[in-house]
């Protein structure tokens, strides 16, 4: 009789448990979708400017950029506007019923590259928006900006990159989960051998930003061209590849009170993007300042260590994400695993 008494209690207890997890799932969908439409919304006025550039700059309207030549001016912009539809787009998909019919595999490269990218950049544009000097002379800075550049574009432009990161940070994690809630339910089990690698290398790779973000000089050619703003995201880049390693690495999985699955897989997410954007951009620039030689660009890494720290980090970021997607997961005793859809 007190057996049963306690298989009934237990009983209740999954239950009240699933109840509340389907409520916490409501919540988070809901959030997701909002952040969803809020991203797209902020990164409209961006493709609106950048089409006005183009449009303007070939009926003789609007000035060309400072160092540009007409056809790269619109080659450059018109690259832009199609980033930002596209940014637009993916986060329509992330909200509406139509993403889920849509592939997965591109839809989700593309979250995971685009989120990747902002989740560091936006940290970085709002910390350097405040160490930065005020500009009392009405014109915008950075790599959208033009000397003419009128100030109230330039915010645009920034709150177009801040919305979209995130929109993006909030949305992908509430799509996955609700396309996929297998890999946001239950405990995660252990990486695999290859899990542990990536773990390693991305940890060793953030430990070396972060030691030049705080002041290290040890692998760098030409200290001085270590700026704040070169710093700073370095220090961004690494504590996201720091979390990213956490993430995969999920200690305490094996004793009582271990982490759920979707705090290490949305953390992973996140940052393993990190690592594989933001790498997988600088990867081909550094080469072609080791080969070319421009006279104009001096980066402050010794460009041999530079290459190898970005192609470990492609490389772990790639890794992580492969070993996130196919780490199995343990239900919770007493409670029915999440049926896949």
């Amino acid at each position: 009789m007190i057996r049963g008494l306690r298989g009934r209690r237990n009983a209740v207890v999954a239950l009240r448990d699933t109840v509340a997890e389907g409520h916490r799932a409501d919540r988070w969908d809901r959030m997701g979708r909002l952040a969803a439409y809020g991203g797209s919304a902020a990164m409209a006025p961006y493709a609106v400017i950048k089409v006005s550039w183009v449009v303007g700059s070939l009926l003789g309207l609007a000035p060309v950029g400072a160092g540009f030549g007409l056809a790269e001016w619109v080659v450059l912009n018109t690259v832009t506007v199609g980033m930002a539809v596209i940014g637009i787009a993916l986060g329509l998909a992330l909200a509406r019923p139509w993403g889920m019919r849509l592939p997965g595999v591109p839809l989700l490269f593309c979250a995971w590259v685009g989120a990747g990218f902002l989740v560091s950049m936006l940290p970085y544009a709002v910390a350097d928006s405040l160490l930065s000097q005020p500009d009392t002379s009405g014109s915008g800075s950075g790599g959208d900006s033009d000397p003419r550049m009128p100030g109230w574009e330039a915010a645009l432009i920034q709150f177009g990159f801040i919305g979209m990161g995130l929109g993006l940070t909030l949305a992908l994690p509430a799509y996955l989960r609700r396309r996929w809630p297998e890999a946001f339910t239950g405990r995660a089990g252990p990486p695999s051998p290859l899990g542990r690698a990536a773990v390693a290398l991305g940890a060793a790779v953030g430990l070396m930003w972060l030691y030049w973000s705080a002041g290290g000089t040890a692998g760098l050619a030409h200290p001085d061209e270590g700026r704040t703003p070169w710093r700073l995201l370095c220090g961004i880049c690494g504590t996201w590849a720091l979390v990213a390693a956490f993430a995969v690495a999920r200690p305490g999985r094996e004793r009582p009170g271990r982490l759920p699955r979707w705090l290490p897989s949305v953390l992973g997410w996140l940052g393993s993007g990190s690592l594989f954007a933001w790498s997988g951009w600088k990867l081909p620039f550094t080469l072609y300042v080791a080969i070319a030689s421009p006279p104009d660009v001096v980066l402050p890494e010794r460009l041999g260590l530079a290459i190898t720290l970005h192609l470990c980090a492609v490389l772990t970021g790639g890794t992580m994400m492969w070993t996130l997607t196919r780490t199995p997961s343990r239900t919770a005793p007493g409670v029915a695993p999440a049926p896949p859809t």
